[in-house]
Order: C-alpha cells, then sequence, then structure tokens
C-alpha cells in the first residue's frame, strides 16, 4: 500500500481554511435555534439538555421495504445532545443557557449563542490563566469534613471566591458520624457561624433532609478537598445521580480525586447540582486587594484604621488588625490567612 503523506500547509492557507470555516457557521440560520442547558463539558464538544423543541419537528426519513433502518434521534424536552460549538463564541461551562440547533440524522448539534450569565464561578488553572469553572449559580455548598482533615485556609478561599462572584456559601460539615468528643473541627463551624455564614451538619449515609429542603429551587456548585463526600451526598440525594466516589488514601491522609468533569445533575422541582473535579488549593492570585477584603468582612470592617498608611499588618504596634485579633474580635487564624492571600496576590503583581 503505498504511504499517503500529509501535505503541509503554510500559515496564509490555515488562515484561509480557518476564515471558511468560520463564515460557514456565521452563515447558519438562527430560526430554527431551541434553548438548551450545558450539562457537562468535554474539551470540544458539550453535552445540552433540550429546554425546547421545534415548532414543525423534523420528519423522519421514509425507508422503503428492505432497506435499513437509518439512525434518527428524536428532539424531545430533556433530551441530552452532544455538540459542537460556533468559533466565535466564549469558552462554554457547565450551567450555560444557550441557543442550540440539532440534527436527528446524527443525533449531533451545535451551539449558535450564549444567554447573558447571572452569576459565574472561576479559578486559576496551573497555567496561571483564569479559567470558568460553572456558570448561572445561585448557592456554593463548600463541604468539609474531620476526615480528611480540614483546611480553615481552602475554607476562606473559597468563601472569597463566593464573595468575588457574588454567590451566597452554605457552610456544610458533612461524616459527623467521625467526630471525636469535644472536636475542635466543631469550634471551627461555630467560629464561621459567628461570622454570619450558613452552616449544616450531616452525613452522607444518613438523614439529609434538611439538604436537600435547603437546595430546592437553586443552581448549587459543590466545592471542597477531594474525599469530603461530595459525590456521595449528590449519590443519596440523586440515586440515579451515579456519581464515582472514592476511599481516603491511607498514606497521605487526603481524598482522592475521582470526578473530572463539572456536571450538571437535575435534583427535585427546579434545582441542580453541579459536581466539580476536587480541589485542594484554589488560587486567587488574579484577584485584587479589594476583591480578597470583600471576602473577609469582619476585617475590612476594621481597616483604615491602623496609625501608619501603609501599616503591613505584620509588626507595627499601633495596627487596628493586630489589636482586633488580640481583642478577640477578629480570629487570628482568619487575620494569617487574609495577610496570606495579600502576599500571594502582591507577589504575583510583582512578576506580572
Amino acid at each position: 500500500m503505498a504511504l499517503i503523506r500529509k501535505r503541509r500547509l503554510t500559515e496564509q492557507q490555515q488562515r484561509r481554511i480557518q476564515k471558511q470555516q468560520q463564515t460557514r457557521q456565521e452563515e447558519i440560520d438562527t430560526s430554527n435555534d431551541l434553548e438548551g442547558l450545558v450539562v457537562q463539558h468535554y474539551g470540544r464538544q458539550l453535552e445540552v439538555q433540550a429546554l425546547s423543541v421545534p415548532d414543525m419537528h423534523p420528519e423522519k426519513p421514509h425507508v422503503q421495504d428492505g432497506e435499513p433502518e437509518p439512525f434518527w434521534k428524536p428532539i424531545e424536552l430533556g433530551s441530552i445532545w452532544r455538540c459542537h460549538t460556533r468559533t466565535n463564541l466564549e469558552l462554554l461551562v457547565t450551567g450555560d443557557r444557550v441557543k442550540w440547533q440539532a440534527d436527528p440524522n446524527t443525533g449531533l448539534g451545535i451551539i449558535t449563542a450564549i444567554h447573558p450569565r447571572r452569576s459565574l464561578l472561576t479559578r486559576p488553572d496551573r497555567y496561571h490563566k483564569v479559567k470558568p469553572v460553572a456558570a448561572n449559580i445561585s448557592l456554593i455548598v463548600i463541604v468539609f469534613s474531620p476526615l480528611p482533615e480540614p483546611a480553615p485556609t481552602l475554607i476562606d478561599r473559597y468563601l472569597v471566591a463566593c464573595a468575588d462572584a457574588d454567590i451566597p456559601a452554605l457552610l456544610v460539615l458533612n461524616k459527623i458520624d467521625l467526630l471525636k468528643e469535644n472536636d475542635p473541627i466543631l469550634d471551627m463551624l461555630k467560629e464561621y457561624q459567628d461570622l454570619g455564614y450558613e452552616v449544616l451538619q450531616c452525613q452522607s449515609t444518613g438523614d439529609l433532609s434538611a439538604l436537600a429542603q435547603r437546595l430546592e429551587g437553586e443552581t448549587v456548585a459543590f466545592v471542597g478537598q477531594s474525599g469530603v463526600g461530595k459525590s456521595s451526598l449528590i449519590n443519596t440525594m440523586v440515586p440515579n445521580a451515579a456519581q464515582k466516589t472514592n476511599i481516603i488514601s491511607e498514606n497521605s491522609a487526603l481524598g482522592q480525586h475521582t470526578t473530572t468533569s463539572t456536571r450538571l445533575i437535575p435534583f427535585g422541582q427546579g434545582a441542580s447540582l453541579i459536581d466539580s473535579p476536587g480541589i485542594r488549593e484554589f488560587g486567587l492570585w488574579h484577584l485584587t486587594t479589594e476583591k480578597v477584603q470583600q471576602g473577609f468582612p469582619e476585617i475590612q470592617n476594621q481597616l483604615g484604621y491602623c496609625q501608619f498608611r501603609n501599616c503591613t499588618h505584620k509588626h507595627e504596634k499601633q495596627c487596628a488588625l493586630r489589636l482586633a485579633a488580640s481583642n478577640g474580635e477578629i480570629l487570628p487564624r482568619r487575620l494569617d490567612s487574609f495577610l496570606r492571600l495579600m502576599d500571594e496576590i502582591a507577589e504575583a503583581q510583582q512578576k506580572n
């Protein structure tokens, strides 16, 4: 068999082809657009749930006797379709409301437009670029547990991210069956409650009616360390969700990542649950100092009262923040989290 070499295109030819592809997509007739919801992301393809159907359904091809039955996927409410996107659209994420078109002959679709987002949860990726995680979220559930050992600094980072996205937060202590007598984690939970954050205790193998009731009518993103039981909570409340779970690593006492892509799961009446990949570190270097301050409201209220305008809040005797911490008005660990984040932002700004 002769070896066929792939022709190497010049940059000009590549640009011409890309322009032709974009022109073809821009010429798509949008009169047949349907309403849809992005429920999962697979690289260049997405899964879209049909939220509307055509006024006139395409007719299934007529088959003569003896001919093979052709592939045909009817357009039905709630059906899931693999879709590509037009090249001129911004990066889509789970939770986006979109306009799209279906091809029953192939079972595939194309997303033609995106509706304005009510909210967007983002985080920096490993390449120091801001990556969108999920859209149109109305509540973020921050899950932690006695095992793996909770990281208050990580919880504080999530709360800053919630404040930045202007999305309410619910702190959920899971696996309460693992609690020990006078467990310090209960003191930490009380501290967050005293700061005005909504808290709840539960275990995935127990009664989750209180949690389920709180989530009614919400589009919820579950975040937290790997292994805290996010997927187990979802599986208990939505048995057909079939989210993968894993055990805690005996060597590191850390959770093992089981969720590999952000997925939206219908729940109850008008609610949706989003399980995002486990995150052990949640970088916020892309935020401004003002954004970080909003995530620490009790500290923000003390800013501006230091003796020196350029106070570092680390060693100055007349520092309002240090004085408030010594008087019990600010939690010392929260002040440490705040200063650590401020240092990260200052370091990132110097590098840029």
